[in-house]
């Protein structure tokens, strides 16, 4: 598609899907292809390379802004978790975003909606099973229903994801294959701030304190994907991943894993066989971090190859 250099468009800020709507039915008028990045808000550095990415991929940039209920379960954070759409709204003004989207609730979601959305479970499998499937088992479910609706309500052509949430990734790719929903989604590298530590809006929770701990948790995985790459054995590699974590002061580390890199499953031989990721939560205090990166370089008995 080609992407228009006409002169900057100011931000437009709408909340109903047929305000929406009518501006996307504007455009589409004047022949504009359109990106969509799907947000939480409280929008960082990372957030804004997303937008960049659209702006580059697409003549026009739909940025959401909702806090999506149906991925939090009771337990969570949903009522801490940080909103200032003020802010958000000036940042992507700044970076030339087009459109701001924040629906209410209510607005998302009709009162009496029923419908909901599974990408796989434990017989067929798929990548929502395991890692955070097992944490958060709510979480893909909601996260699945709610970029559907976006996509059906945006129509874009292209959707940019970031690689943190590399496990949300592969299921709402999965879920774009199986439903033939005709939106490319893209997924940009992770952004990291000067110590390698994956930039989050929980981030903000650390104390400084927490903050030097939590800049561990990049460089402990990055040991393990080596270690991972080099053959040793993926529950050896694991396991001392996990004590790394807990003795570099984290409390509690949900997982650290290494998986075939689409499909997240497991590799059956215990050593890295193809494509890999290796995935990991911790938590320090009250927050709960996430990140992964690529098994890079890796080697393969018999096949004399490097992925």
């Amino acid at each position: 598609m080609s992407v228009s250099q006409a002169a900057p468009v100011p931000l437009q800020i709408v909340r109903t899907v047929a305000e929406l709507r009518g501006v996307m039915r504007g455009w589409r008028a004047q022949g504009l292809s359109v990106a969509l990045v799907p947000t939480m808000g409280a929008l960082h550095e990372g957030h804004l390379d997303l937008v960049r990415e659209g702006l580059r991929r697409a003549d026009r940039v739909v940025t959401s802004v909702f806090v999506n209920p149906t991925q939090f379960a009771a337990h969570e954070d949903l009522g801490a978790y940080p909103r200032q759409q003020e802010r958000d709204a000036e940042l992507l003004d700044q970076t030339g975003g087009h459109l701001m989207f924040a629906p209410t609730v209510d607005e998302m979601y009709a009162p009496g909606a029923v419908t909901r959305i599974t990408v796989g479970d434990a017989e067929t499998g798929g990548p929502s099973q395991g890692l955070e499937g097992d944490f958060r088992p709510q979480m893909f479910g909601g996260v699945a229903l709610v970029v559907a609706k976006l996509l059906n309500q945006v129509q874009a052509d292209v959707a940019v994801f970031g690689e943190k949430d590399w496990q949300q990734l592969m299921v709402v790719r999965r879920m774009v294959r199986d439903l033939d929903i005709p939106t490319e989604i893209f997924g940009l590298p992770t952004v990291r701030d000067d110590h390698g530590l994956a930039l989050s809006s929980r981030n903000a929770y650390l104390s400084a304190d927490e903050l030097q701990i939590a800049r561990r948790l990049n460089v402990i995985l990055r040991e393990a994907a080596d270690r991972a790459a080099a053959g040793q054995p993926l529950a050896t590699v694991e396991n001392d991943a996990v004590a790394a974590l807990l003795e570099a002061g984290f409390d509690t580390v949900d997982y650290v894993a290494v998986r075939q890199t689409d499909s997240l499953a497991a590799f059956s031989s215990g050593v890295v066989e193809g494509p890999a990721r290796i995935l990991t939560a911790a938590r320090i205090g009250r927050t709960r971090l996430i990140d992964n990166m690529a098994v890079q370089g890796a080697r393969f008995e018999g096949l004399g190859s490097r992925f």
